[in-house]
């Protein structure tokens, strides 16, 4: 065999979306300060060093960029297109995350991010390198997530309404859903469970009652195979 040398770096990037009842979905970017792209907008993220683990890398880049710490990412994709990065071959290992944004409103740029802010999803600026391909892909990925398997109860009150989980529903797939339909499958599941407490109502509605997510019954769930689907 013929001996070679490769001459590639490892990055990774983080896609970290936003939601408030208020706003909507919106994504966590950074401007860069530095060439390529110097000025433009971008997913947070920056390369691997060589003694850490992908997500310790991801964190590490969040908290310097940005200024914020997640509990949970997921892994999302490999983008390692030849050219993706004008610099050199850099493959890079993309997450996600989902978070209260409202939790993260003190951001604080660092390294090579000029500024950090948060961009509804509805009106976000072109992004530097192939970005705005792994935000597709990660909304594409959570739109089909929660197709089949309930999520984001961590960014709900830990009593709410009926109505906010359909909200943060419609945000997410960003189109209306058959509100009867979806109701009868969530209560179904016995997810949520129902508390003495009611909702001040708007205007002259009635009381809405008030859940609470059961986050054991949703791990058994999880465990025997959940089938939910809207």
């Amino acid at each position: 065999m013929s001996s070679f040398e490769q001459h590639m770096k490892v990055a990774v990037d983080a896609v970290v979306f936003g939601y408030s009842k208020q706003e909507g979905v919106s994504v966590l970017l950074i401007q860069r300060k530095y060439p390529p792209f110097q000025n433009s907008w971008a997913i947070p993220g920056g390369f691997v060093l060589e003694h850490e683990s992908l997500e310790e890398a991801v964190r590490r880049e969040l908290q310097e960029e940005t200024g914020i710490s997640v509990n949970y990412l997921e892994q999302l994709y490999t983008f390692g297109k030849p050219g993706r990065d004008p610099r050199q071959r850099i493959i890079s290992i993309a997450y996600f995350a989902l978070v209260k944004s409202a939790q993260f409103q003190q951001l604080k740029a660092s390294t090579d991010a000029e500024h950090a802010q948060w961009f509804s999803i509805k009106e976000l600026p072109d992004l530097a390198f192939d970005h705005q391909d792994i935000l597709k892909m990660a909304v594409e990925r959570v739109q089909a997530k929660i197709r089949y398997q309930p999520i984001g109860f961590e960014l709900l009150d830990k009593v709410f309404p009926f109505a906010d989980f359909e909200h943060l529903y419609t945000s997410l797939l960003g189109r209306d859903i058959d509100r009867r339909n979806f109701s009868r499958k969530v209560l179904a599941l016995g997810i949520l469970d129902e508390t003495k407490e009611f909702a001040k109502p708007e205007g002259k509605g009635r009381p809405s009652k008030m859940y609470r997510f059961n986050e054991q019954r949703y791990q058994q769930l999880e465990k025997e195979g959940m089938h939910f689907e809207i």
